[in-house]
């Protein structure tokens, strides 16, 4: 071969290689003979080390993290930051093939697994689910495992796994390192059908990975936001300044959301047209509130003539925005928590919100993601979309189980629609 790490070189017979495997894999773990003729020196070097580690041939992953401390571990795991880029660059690749999305961490103990629901489906029968160990001492040869152990992307084909209940899948995984340190942070893993062993998905999933290090390197350059402003789903904002946490009145929820989005400032006059659509609040009125924020924010956060914000703003609104603009659909969906202070009436905000909502909605409907549009058609602001759910019935397919209620609902607001119009 004259790729050692490429699991089948093209006009290779998948069929005829995964039966030599086979019969290696069975002489090795009966006689501890091994035929390298059949066999990769990475599956063979992989092999030995799984039977130092006493790995037994049959054997099953375990569930080491359960849902109560996978959810506080995989939140606080540098990955968790780059899983919305891992999902934006894999999900259309796992979803026509019909393969696993999959990301470990440096001890191999899966943290996430997303894709096509029936393929997940067939591999929780062994145990290939968040919070399972796949570490190579624990389950043999794997592709995230043995990418975590040798440093190295790797694929892994049908009966090269050591376990057999795994052989019947193929898997290509690359290491993710701290771009600060070098140490290796975990792996992400495409798991499914003997299509994956391609050279192409070898290069696939390595390329996803130096993407994810590319991000988390631009991660540690950027400042730390002195303000970060949590507006999306909330009537009344949440602002964190310098690690203080401070829960906004609706109007300073409105004043800090509109000078976020005008790092330059604006005058008295343009800020009250941003609230009002008449003149019904006087510049003294507020030049007080102004004065209030300002001493809940401190003088040096919030200055006047015209006023601005002195720190940068890390809006919750504006990262949809920035993820929106990059493409990343599901990113910004994963960032998006409900409207933009979904009961003001200031002009400017309203015509903020509506500009975001569009723009997301719009983007789901393109991408004609199923999860996502289902997502959006059940949350409390997606519930009475027509267009959402008419999307949603679109993509389903006719035998999903999903669809039958997805169409019933359609219906529903359908009829809701036509009586509204009618109505006097």
């Amino acid at each position: 071969m004259t790729d050692p790490w490429v699991a089948l070189e093209p006009g290779t017979d998948p069929v005829a290689r995964a039966r030599a495997v086979r019969r290696a894999h069975a002489a090795f773990t009966s006689a501890g003979t091994l035929d390298h003729r059949p066999v990769r020196p990475v599956v063979a070097d992989s092999w030995q080390r799984s039977a130092r580690a006493h790995v037994s041939p049959d054997c099953t992953a375990h569930v080491e993290l359960g849902d109560g401390e996978l959810g506080s571990y995989r939140a606080d795991h540098p990955l968790a930051r780059v899983m919305p880029l891992f999902r934006e660059l894999t999900s259309t690749f796992a979803m026509d093939g019909e393969h696993l999305l999959a990301v470990c961490d440096a001890q191999g103990r899966l943290l996430w697994v997303e894709g096509h629901a029936g393929t997940r489906n067939r591999a929780g029968s062994m145990n290939f689910v968040p919070g399972a160990r796949w570490s190579e001492s624990v389950m043999g040869t794997n592709a995230p495992g043995t990418a975590v152990a040798v440093d190295r992307p790797v694929q892994v084909f049908a009966a090269e796994h050591f376990s057999r209940p795994v052989q019947p899948w193929t898997c290509a995984a690359a290491p993710v390192h701290d771009p600060r340190s070098g140490r290796v942070l975990g792996a992400v893993d495409i798991t499914g059908g003997d299509r994956l062993a391609h050279p192409h998905s070898l290069a696939f999933v390595q390329a996803v990975a130096r993407a994810a290090e590319a991000q988390l390197a631009l991660d540690h350059r950027a400042p730390a936001p002195a303000l970060e402003l949590h507006a999306l789903g909330r009537d009344e904002a949440l602002l964190v300044a310098h690690g203080r946490k401070l829960r906004l009145s609706r109007r300073h929820s409105e004043l800090l959301t509109l000078l976020a989005c005008h790092p330059e400032g604006l005058t008295g006059d343009q800020l009250l047209l941003c609230l009002y659509e008449d003149e019904s609040m006087s510049p003294v009125t507020l030049r007080a509130e102004m004065s209030r924020l300002r001493a809940l924010l401190g003088t040096e956060l919030l200055v006047s003539r015209p006023y601005r914000l002195t720190a940068p703003v890390d809006a919750d609104f504006a990262l949809v925005e920035r993820r929106l603009a990059a493409g990343a659909v599901s990113g910004a969906m994963g960032a998006y928590n409900g409207p933009l202070l979904p009961r003001s009436g200031a002009p400017e905000v309203a015509r903020m919100r509506r500009r975001l909502e569009g723009a997301l909605r719009g983007a789901l409907i393109a991408r004609g993601d199923p999860q996502l549009l289902a997502d959006w058609a059940h949350s409390a602001w997606g519930e009475d979309d027509l267009d959402v759910w008419q999307a949603l019935v679109d993509v389903l397919p006719h035998g999903a189980p999903e669809r039958a209620p997805a169409r019933a609902r359609l219906v529903e607001l359908d009829a809701e629609q036509a009586a509204a119009a009618w109505a006097p």
